[in-house]
């Protein structure tokens, strides 16, 4: 198939380009923006699965400090 053929069709990937990646000011921000929601996301599952995980167990803070000191 002629790219020339394609030309007026844009996939998924090319739309994203035209959005997100033409200009790097914009670029810049969904990575950041990325990165953030990212880091919450994972945050976010982390401390579900530890609580899963540790259903039942009850832990004292003075208790943690004893043997911290």
């Amino acid at each position: 198939m002629d790219y020339s053929a394609r030309k007026g069709q844009g996939g998924l990937l090319e739309g994203l380009y035209r959005v997100i990646m033409r200009r790097n000011s914009i670029y810049v921000t969904f990575v950041i923006a990325g990165a953030f929601v990212g880091e919450r996301v994972v945050d976010y599952g982390v401390h579900k699965l530890w609580e899963y995980n540790n259903i039942g167990v009850y832990l004292l803070p003075s208790v943690i400090y004893v043997y911290i000191s």
